[in-house]
């Protein structure tokens, strides 16, 4: 598969309009975990011709296609984020909402081990701790 989010695309045979290439320059540029209501500002910021209906079926269609992984973090607001990106896991602050990224090798080691404890070889996870910041 290719590097960028449009390479992955058109190695997938996705038809990609001009308004698809923007949208997905900007879901390349992301180091966040953008809603479609925040892809739609830096879309339409780079392209004032791109509707937020075109954000909607972008991302829909770029979820289908498994270019994108959609994350719920119980805010009400799906996020996304390049299903390419080196594995990671979030906490996410109930208070801001801010997500934050991280990775811990003795929760990698850990998740293996519990698969293995139960007779499974473990393919992948999806790891979300939610909390509120330590008063100091």
């Amino acid at each position: 598969m290719g590097d960028t989010i449009i390479e992955r695309c058109e190695a997938k045979g996705l038809r990609m309009t001009g308004q698809r290439r923007t949208i997905a320059a900007v879901l390349q540029d992301c180091d966040d975990h953008p809603d479609v209501e925040e892809l739609y500002a830096r879309a339409s910021a780079r392209d004032s011709g791109i509707s937020l209906a075109t954000v909607y079926r972008t991302v829909k269609l770029f979820e289908e296609a498994g270019i994108l992984d959609k994350h719920e973090f119980g805010d009400g607001r799906a996020r996304y984020e390049d299903a390419e990106r080196a594995h990671h896991d979030h906490l996410i602050d109930i208070n801001s909402g801010e997500v934050i990224e991280f990775v811990d090798p003795e929760i990698e080691a850990l998740q293996e081990k519990i698969a293995q404890k139960l007779g499974y070889t473990l393919k992948g996870h999806r790891l979300e701790l939610y909390g509120v910041p330590i008063k100091k």
